[in-house]
């Protein structure tokens, strides 16, 4: 694949005797939203990790935006956008600092910080909130800001780690066209999300059992391929084996 960003070759990883990931193989291409879907305890949080650099993997190999996760950790973190499932913004601080703050950290000048924060709140509508403290925004309002802090520095991919928990169902429409919107301008889209609604709204789908890929196709080809109506009921086929509880 030409155009693949992210390429997992039997990507494992161990503590100890237990195994979370085991030998998982797919690859992701430019511009897709990819969905990344498995109980508890079924490794996709691990994997995550490993792929984005956080992680080193036990067996296998993983490159992403080009680069190795074992030998060039760093380049994949400063080619990658990140959202994780607890929120990650500094409540003590503005949204203006906070965007300061993390275009400090990939080292974006202070006029093109203060460009893109401009245009993010004008496209949110949120002009109005720069110099409001965090704590004081509403969390629909945080997880649509901490999705554009991980677009600051102009990633071409995005990791989101459950990035709708919470929030009521307007603005988890809301979040997805935001999602829609970067991947119809070339960003491709890793996410993980314990809503099987939302694993319709993505390209295509994995599903992890037990550390390791037990069904990847698009959601229309998965839904005839379990005989299912739903993402939900294809998922339950899946996970009804499952053998670990947590992780």
């Amino acid at each position: 694949m030409s155009d693949r960003v992210i390429h997992v070759d039997g990507l494992t990883k161990r503590f100890g005797s237990f195994t979370a990931v085991d030998h998982i193989s797919f690859d992701v291409k430019r511009g897709e939203i990819f969905g990344f879907l498995g109980a508890n305890g079924a490794g996709k949080t691990t994997a995550m990790r490993m792929l984005c650099g956080l992680l080193d993997p036990t067996e296998g190999n993983a490159d992403v935006a080009g680069f190795n996760v074992l030998t060039q950790a760093e380049e994949v973190k400063k080619h990658i956008g990140y959202m994780s499932q607890k929120f990650s913004m500094y409540e003590d601080l503005t949204v203006k600092e906070n965007f300061e703050f993390y275009g400090g950290v990939y080292r974006l000048s202070q006029k093109t910080i203060k460009e893109r924060l401009g245009e993010m709140l004008a496209r949110l509508g949120l002009d109005h909130i720069e110099k409001t403290l965090v704590h004081d925004i509403p969390l629909g309002w945080k997880q649509k800001l901490s999705f554009s802090l991980a677009l600051l520095h102009r990633p071409g991919i995005i990791f989101l780690d459950e990035p709708t928990g919470g929030v009521d169902p307007i603005t988890r429409r809301q979040f997805w066209e935001m999602i829609y919107e970067a991947a119809a301008d070339g960003v491709t889209i890793f996410v993980t999300t314990h809503y099987m609604d939302e694993a319709e709204y993505c390209d295509r789908v994995s599903i992890m059992v037990d550390g390791r890929i037990s069904a990847l196709d698009s959601p229309e080809n998965l839904r005839k391929e379990f005989k299912a109506q739903t993402m939900d009921e294809v998922f339950r086929q899946l996970a009804r084996g499952a053998k670990n509880a947590a992780g």
